[in-house]
């Protein structure tokens, strides 16, 4: 099978070839004019995995927790790909990638397809990459989807726009819990879970935490965020953490929430490809030396910024988009 097309990757994705899949996730990630081809192949390959996300602040154990949550679901016998997004350099652009460092256990496993992935400036926690990518990985067959983020704080709240489920992880002595889940953190868990659950003041996170959450307002028959303990480093905890998986997904699906969800997660995406698209035709406009006129009118004081942003978009509509056939 030729590897030297787009559809002969996307064909060798489908029959499990690891190389296809890796290769097809670093198209995704460089972009360019193939990437729309792309989409269309996989396409049809929408909506056959369950996502989960997995978010919290550096140190929790986000990458130890997603590792024995990889050996328990390939336990089960199901397929597993891991998206592990690090973040970048703000100066090279590079980044260490330590996830796959730790989840070498299951290097040799043809059942589990781990990538690790720059965030590459991204806010939210997240790769603009991610969301393609895992439908990548849905060709290729794998069951569950993990999605780990970046870990830079209050910011990862874009998981659960990807995520059918999202974890939220904590660990004691790390500051206040209540401050650990503002600014948003508290409405994306779908599960809470407090890892290194043996250290001292794991009993006052998890109050914490419970009183967050009953502070909430919720109808009835709407979901309650379970709040677990687990030890991830010792494997403790994690079938309780796979059960709240369980019952949430049949949550979703009972109260149909799931396609609602998935209908949200395909909004976003067509938000940011239309964006990307206009970015890249304020980039020629930028190029034509259109926008730098306007701005050092703005910064003299001769234009205000909103009729600035309106002569620009007029310039952006008398220009032809290239991606348009």
């Amino acid at each position: 099978m030729s590897l030297s097309s787009t559809s002969g990757l996307v064909a060798a994705a489908r029959g499990g070839d690891p190389r296809a899949v890796a290769r097809l996730i670093s198209l995704v990630e460089r972009g360019g004019e193939e990437l729309a081809e792309l989409a269309g192949l996989l396409a049809a390959d929408t909506g056959r995995a369950e996502v989960i996300g997995l978010t919290g602040a550096p140190g929790v154990g986000k990458s130890t927790t997603t590792n024995e949550l990889v050996r328990a679901l390939r336990a089960a016998g199901r397929r597993v790909g891991v998206l592990a997004v690090d973040p970048s350099s703000p100066f090279t652009g590079g980044a260490i990638l330590g996830d796959r460092v730790r989840m070498q256990d299951h290097a040799t496993d043809p059942g589990v397809f781990i990538r690790s992935m720059s965030s590459r400036g991204h806010l939210g926690g997240l790769a603009a990459a991610t969301p393609m990518a895992v439908r990548v990985l849905e060709a290729a067959g794998c069951e569950v989807v993990l999605v780990e983020t970046v870990g830079v704080g209050q910011a990862e709240v874009e998981v659960a726009s990807l995520a059918d489920t999202t974890i939220v992880l904590l660990a004691p002595g790390m500051g206040d819990a209540i401050q650990a889940v503002k600014a948003g953190i508290l409405e994306v868990a779908d599960v809470f879970v407090i890892n290194k659950a043996d250290r001292d003041g794991a009993d006052a996170t998890y109050r914490d935490i419970q009183g967050a959450i009953a502070l909430g307002e919720r109808g009835p028959g709407e979901w309650r965020p379970p709040v677990l303990r687990a030890v991830a480093s010792r494997a403790e905890g994690i079938d309780d953490i796979l059960a709240a998986l369980a019952k949430h997904r049949a949550w979703l699906i009972e109260h149909d929430v799931l396609v609602g969800r998935r209908r949200e997660r395909a909004e976003v995406e067509i938000t940011q490809v239309a964006l990307a698209r206009l970015r890249a035709r304020v980039a020629a406009v930028t190029g034509d030396a259109a926008l730098p006129a306007l701005a050092a009118d703005v910064a003299d004081g001769a234009l205000d910024p909103y009729s600035a942003a309106a002569k620009l978009l007029a310039a952006l509509n008398q220009t032809a988009d290239p991606d348009r056939p």
